[in-house]
Parts: C-alpha cells; structure tokens; sequence
C-alpha cells in the first residue's frame, strides 16, 4: 500500500512494476480519483511499452490523511503487507530548500514530517494491522519522536543515511581505480545533517563519523593522514577526508533527487521479499532504525542464534537487528546525536521533540518568528501549522 502518490511514491510504483512480479498487488492511497489515475496510468502504459506490467494496481481515493478512521477502513479493506507512507503535510516544496540556505538545519521541519505518519501508525493499531510500515520523512526524528511517546512507530525510515552510502562506494572505487563499486561493502552510521552536508559540501563540519570499508572482502585501511594509492603491507590505505571530499557530486535539487528515496523503498521491500524467498541476509541502512536518533547499518535476514535470535526456518520468519558487528550501538548512537544537534535538534524523550538553542536563535535572525523550545506530542499539529503559516507560504 502506498499512501501519497507525489514524486516518491510514484517512482516507488515505477520501480515495484519494474519487478514483472504476479504475485504482487499494489494499493495507491490518496484523497482524488483523478490524480491518482493520472499517475497510474502513465505509469501502468510505460511498464507495458517495457513489457514489464504483470502486478495488479488498484487506487483507493478519497482518504484524507486527518482523517484516522479513514485510514483505518482502507488498510482494513486490502490487509496490505507493506505500507509505504510517502505522504508530505506540505506537498510540492522541498522544505531544505528553505532552511538550508538561511541556516543549514533541517530539524525545524520535524513537526510536518510526523504529522501524517503518527496518524498512520494509530490506524495502523486501530485495524490491528501487522503491515511492515516504512515512513519516508525525516525517520532519523520522526521515529525516535513516535517511540519515545509511548505510540506505535514504523518499521522501517527510507531516505537519507541511504542517499550517502552509494556516494561512498562510488568513491572509494574512484580512490582505489576498480570498476566494480558494486563489490565494495561501506559500514556506516550518521544523521540527517551529515547527509546533507557531505553531499552538498563534501566534509563533516568536525564530527567523526563512524566508517569501515572493504573491497572484495577485504578491509581498506582508513587514515586521517596524507593519501596514498600505495599498498600497505597487503592493504591499501585512504583517507576518511578524501572520501567525504569526493561525495559532493552534482545532483538535481528539485523533485527528481525523489528517485533517491523511492529506491531506498524499494530496497527495503525487495530485501525483506528476497529473505522470505531464501535469500541471504541483507544490510540495509535505516534512519530511526528501531527508535534510535538518527541513521545506522541494519541487518535484514533470518534469525541468527549468534545474534541472539533463533526461529524455525521452516516458517521462513525474518528479521531485522542494528549490525553492531564493526561498531557499538553507543558510539554510532553518539556520533548521530552530535549530527542531529547540527541539524536543530537537541534531544527527543518522553513524547516531546527539544530544538537546539542555536536553531532558535537562527530561526529568528533568519524569519524574525520565534520557534518553542520544545514540542510535546499535544503540540505537533499546532506547530506544523505554525511553520506553514509563519515560514513556508511566507517563503515560498
């Protein structure tokens, strides 16, 4: 099921047609008929041209995303597996686009993010639904947020931490001159900011971020030192610098950057229907994996004994665990939070989201509004149209 069908999850549904898959029944939500049909039936006629339509795709219209009880009745309706809430509270504007130029901070949108998605998640509960739910905005709060409060909270974040990643592989091979980036493996944890930042400007504002890589299965030494494409001893060796360095590549800054995220959707659902299949574990890499701030390296797979997992095979049961193997929960935690903190955010507990002093100050400078400091669970609505009001029409 996927809910919103603007850029992201109509590239989503290019991609899961992609698949020629029979088996597979897509469920496009939204509030009118004639939107959705537009942009199934272009992408319905361009898969047939590939001749790859084979999935089923029904639209499911006039469900307003206020509206719980209406979300309820259609996810009781079709009983999806997947969920997929693609879904934007202010549709058609790239909110960085505002605030990264004025103050290089993401977090302020937070509020808008979860707006939608804690709707979804109680009618999720409501219906007694056991989909897997993936939230596609800003998961590295919107997730911690949902938890923290006590309410049920999605499965899984797309985007993000999952933009950087290719970055890296493709340039580590550069670094290293292969050509099959395809066969080198990057472990990885940082924040939306860092996201953001490497991308757009190739370096980490100071934090040290957690990063192993490995070609071939073979560890690549990572220095803070002088480059060298020297073998030392039987490993060659780059530095952390360098890499970031080389991921500010040119990107599109309007909706086709959506590619990004559909394709991390998309991983995540072909991981997950690929373990049920019998395929080997997968690493994926999840903004607000299991609740935790910010971004991580996760494990998709069976349940592994030496993880502290077990099940019968027989019932083909997966899983999904924070790979821990090269770095600990608490330093890839800490290096997330200090990435959050650059992005506005101070902390998130107890049901209430903390905005960073200096984000308030900027904002201020920046618009002349005066953002709250805090943000508790009562207050989400109130504050999302306070940013529409206040910043994003005045701005846009």
């Amino acid at each position: 099921m996927l809910i919103g069908l603007g850029s992201v999850g109509t590239y989503l549904l290019d991609f899961l047609v992609s698949d020629a898959d029979e088996a597979m029944r897509i469920v496009v939500v939204g509030r009118t008929r004639e939107k959705l049909e537009e942009k199934v039936n272009i992408v319905r006629i361009a898969a047939l041209i590939r001749e790859k339509m084979r999935s089923q795709i029904e639209i499911a219209d006039g469900v307003d995303l206020t509206d719980i009880d209406a979300i309820r009745r259609v996810i009781e309706r079709y009983k999806p597996d997947f969920i997929v809430n693609s879904s934007r509270a202010y549709p058609g504007l790239k909110y960085g686009s505002i605030s990264w130029t004025n103050f290089r901070a993401y977090g302020i949108w937070s509020p808008l993010a979860i707006r939608f998605t804690k709707n979804i998640m109680q009618a999720v509960s409501d219906a007694c639904a056991d989909a897997i739910v993936i939230n596609t905005s800003y998961s590295d709060v919107v997730i911690p947020w949902m938890k923290s409060a006590g309410k049920a909270y999605p499965d899984f974040g797309s985007g993000n931490i999952n933009h950087l990643v290719p970055r890296i592989r493709y340039a580590v091979a550069d670094m290293l001159g292969v050509r099959d980036y395809w066969d080198i493996d990057v472990i990885f944890a940082a924040g939306h900011f860092h996201d953001v930042v490497i991308s757009k400007e190739g370096q980490t504002e100071g934090v040290e971020l957690p990063l192993r890589v490995f070609y071939r299965g073979e560890e690549i030494e990572i220095s803070g030192g002088a480059s060298s494409s020297e073998p030392d001893g039987d490993r060659r060796s780059i530095v952390k610098s360098d890499i970031f360095s080389r991921c500010a590549i040119t990107m599109p800054s309007d909706s086709q950057r959506n590619m990004m995220n559909a394709s991390s959707n998309y991983r995540i659902i072909s991981s997950i229907v690929d373990v049920l299949r019998g395929a080997d574990a997968r690493r994926l890499f999840i903004p607000g994996a299991d609740g935790y701030i910010g971004g991580y390296p996760v494990m998709v797979g069976r349940h592994d004994v030496d993880n502290g997992h077990h099940a019968d095979a027989d019932k083909k049961t997966v899983d999904a665990w924070i790979d821990e193997s090269m770095f600990s929960l608490e330093e890839m935690e800490e290096a997330n939070r200090r990435s959050l903190y650059l992005d506005g955010i101070e902390d998130v507990k107890d049901g209430t989201l903390y905005y960073t002093d200096e984000l308030l100050e900027k904002v201020y400078n920046a618009f002349d509004v005066k953002l709250p400091k805090s943000v508790s669970w009562g207050e989400i609505e109130d504050t999302a149209e306070f940013l529409i009001k206040e910043i994003i029409m005045k701005e846009s």
